[in-house]
């Protein structure tokens, strides 16, 4: 609850900041149409290293090459946790990015407390150009809040499970499962037999939707008011890992490194499994390449169905810019997500293709045949479904994981009851 009392204080800085009119700098220099030439420079902040940096830095560098009225600055600020607080502090001090990538999760909070431009009437503008019938209708929901468009999806993902096929042959196993829970226990069961780990996962509240989704479950009711996971269907993903970890099926740290943990383990051999990001594609493939073994993607295994959320980022407009800074910004928002753009950050990184064009590409079709694991998070969008994006559904999902592993980690702790408190405190926060 300090960490809720942190996040109000600032969200009220914030709240103060965007009433204050246009005369911030906020994301750049503001003085270009008065200078006879001088480039409109704008910043845009981003998540994430690795290959979708390499994708985001390769495709700010082809935007600031195609045109000499603009220029954008990139900067990278960490995980998006991070980026999200940076933001909201460089907002609360006039100096935030005109640009920002916005995890989808969080895009209610940002909008709903006056950081964010509303992109409808330039996208309604610019129709024709911006085609927005063109993005996949699976990776929308969370582009709308209270029905205004806030954001263009970016990278994009869902939540699949990599494979060690190599270790799963040399167990005995099919290497096309497992396809369900049940079959995910079986498979951990034959594989500690063999001395061998079936997975090391984090209690990531990502997953966890995903598995209540399996169940024919919500985290929350329909209306976003109260919490839903303390229901049977949202129960039961706890008690499966609960049951799994118990039993030294699975592996479930928790930490900071948690997530780092289940990587390693699984790049390294010592666990068959793990579920990831579509965005980690290209890199699994250079990592079973380069350690010698063989790798397959697949839906996350279900349990009454399959079902996923949806994941990744948009990019949005910051509020308290000039109409200057807002054009420029549109602008470089319409480029990173034509169809091209969509086409080179999937290939290079294993994210979606937010554009049916793109995922119709040649190109496109062409990896596919080539490397079939990037296809099953396009194939799994069926069964997809947006994140919940209520205002305090942030500080929500903390809870909710800070329950899942203490029921986990604690033999005295039933699921039922971990979630039951969980449940309260969640329903206090969304009651407001």
């Amino acid at each position: 609850m300090k960490k809720l009392g942190v996040w109000m204080l600032l969200l009220s800085m914030v709240t103060l900041a965007a009433c204050g009119g246009n005369e911030t700098d906020a994301g750049g220099s503001a003085s270009a149409s008065s200078t006879g030439g001088e480039k409109i420079k704008i910043k845009y902040w981003y998540a994430w290293g690795d290959k979708a940096e390499e994708a985001k830095q390769h495709l700010v560098k082809e935007f600031n090459e195609s045109q000499d009225r603009i220029e954008v600055t990139a900067e990278y600020q960490g995980t998006y946790d991070d980026l999200h607080a940076k933001v909201q502090a460089a907002f609360a001090a006039k100096d935030a990015p005109a640009v920002s990538d916005l995890e989808i999760a969080s895009t209610g909070v940002f909008a709903r407390y006056g950081m964010l431009t509303e992109l409808t009437s330039f996208a309604e503008r610019d129709a024709a150009e911006v085609n927005m019938d063109d993005f996949y209708p699976g990776l929308m929901g969370n582009a709308y809040v209270d029905g205004k468009l806030y954001g263009l999806p970016f990278m994009r993902s869902t939540p699949i499970l990599y494979k060690n096929v190599t270790m799963l042959k040399e167990a005995g196993l099919d290497p096309s499962g497992p396809k369900t829970w049940a079959e995910l226990e079986e498979y951990g069961r034959v594989l500690k037999e063999k001395g061998k780990n079936a997975m090391t996962m984090p209690a990531d509240i990502w997953y966890y939707e995903a598995l209540v989704a399996q169940s024919g479950g919500q985290v929350l009711s329909a209306d976003g008011k109260s919490a839903a996971f303390n229901s049977p269907e949202g129960v039961a993903p706890v008690e499966f890992w609960k049951k799994l970890a118990n039993e030294k099926l699975i592996k479930i740290p928790v930490g900071d490194e948690a997530g780092a943990t289940a990587d390693k383990d699984w790049a390294n051999q010592l666990s068959a499994f793990k579920f990831g990001s579509t965005a980690g594609v290209a890199a699994a493939i250079e990592i079973s390449e380069g350690n010698g073994f063989e790798m397959e993607t697949s839906f996350m295994p279900a349990n009454k169905s399959y079902g996923v959320p949806t994941g990744g980022c948009q990019l949005v407009m910051t509020s308290a810019l000039t109409p200057e800074q807002q054009d420029a910004a549109w602008e470089f928002i319409k480029f990173m997500t034509t169809k091209e753009a969509t086409t080179y950050q999937s290939k290079h990184t294993g994210y979606l293709p937010t554009r049916v064009s793109a995922l119709e590409s040649e190109e496109l079709q062409t990896l596919y045949k080539e490397h079939p694991q990037y296809k099953v998070a396009v194939d799994q969008l069926e069964y997809a479904r947006p994140r919940p994006m209520e205002t305090a559904y942030p500080e929500v999902a903390k809870i909710v994981k800070e329950a899942i592993e203490k029921a986990i980690l604690d033999p005295k702790v039933a699921p039922q009851e971990a979630m039951d408190k969980a449940a309260e405190q969640a329903n206090a926060l969304l009651a407001k």
